[in-house]
């Protein structure tokens, strides 16, 4: 028997989940939860074999409950179901020690056989994803104008993003002026998009654009 922990935030979304999980003779979901925060902590209490796991939780989000559960419980490995099927998410989910990357787009019997096959030891990917993600163009921005910039794409005004980052308003000024040079924009708003379509920045960082615009 595999036992399994699910994390997913629509409740909807996760008792259908439960529902067909529970119809496959091999395997048993022991823990069920709505957020990230949860997530280590039911773990290391129901000790499942697999933890299947939404990026976008409340909370702590999916990729960074899997990087914790991975140290804390080697044992325990971590499949994503997300609906953000880009090669920033596989990227950053294959940092965080995730054995297994399904989009909910995919079959049921899709994941079935992924939770299997994870459970084994085998590392499954979609093929297609996999090398979307080794031909993805090369983010020329340091991981500091990479912050700078995803917190513009959240509608961040200057003095905002230098309080979160603790950063000076002229040093803020300097990093937007220098993202704006390295990846060929004419402005702010240009460079969260060509960045939001390259994949370099968090997929659910692109509906912040709308917000910067309206605060221009």
């Amino acid at each position: 028997m595999i036992r399994l922990l699910l994390a997913e935030d629509m409740h909807l979304i996760r008792k259908a989940l439960i529902t067909l999980l529970d119809c496959e003779d091999d395997l048993e979901v022991v823990a069920e939860t709505d957020t990230g925060e949860d997530i280590v902590r039911l773990a290391c209490l129901r000790r499942p074999d697999v933890a299947i796991l939404d990026i976008g939780m409340p909370g702590t989000d999916g990729l960074t409950a899997a990087a914790e559960l991975h140290r804390r419980l080697p044992s325990c490995q971590t499949i994503v179901l997300t609906g953000l099927g880009t090669p920033v998410a596989l990227r950053k989910a294959l940092d965080a020690g995730v054995r297994g990357f399904v989009v909910k787009d995919a079959q049921p019997g899709h994941l079935v056989d992924c939770i299997r096959r994870v459970a084994a030891g085998e590392r499954v990917i979609d093929p297609e994803l996999a090398v979307a993600a080794l031909d993805a163009d090369a983010n020329p921005l340091t991981s500091r104008e990479l912050a700078v910039l995803e917190t513009a794409a959240v509608g961040a005004t200057v003095d905002e993003i230098a309080e979160r980052l603790c950063l000076s308003r002229g040093t803020v000024r300097n990093y937007l002026s220098r993202i704006i040079g390295k990846v060929g924009a004419r402005s702010r708003v240009e460079a969260i998009q060509i960045a939001a379509e390259c994949g370099w920045l968090w997929p659910t960082r692109d509906v912040g654009i709308v917000r910067y615009r309206a605060r221009r």
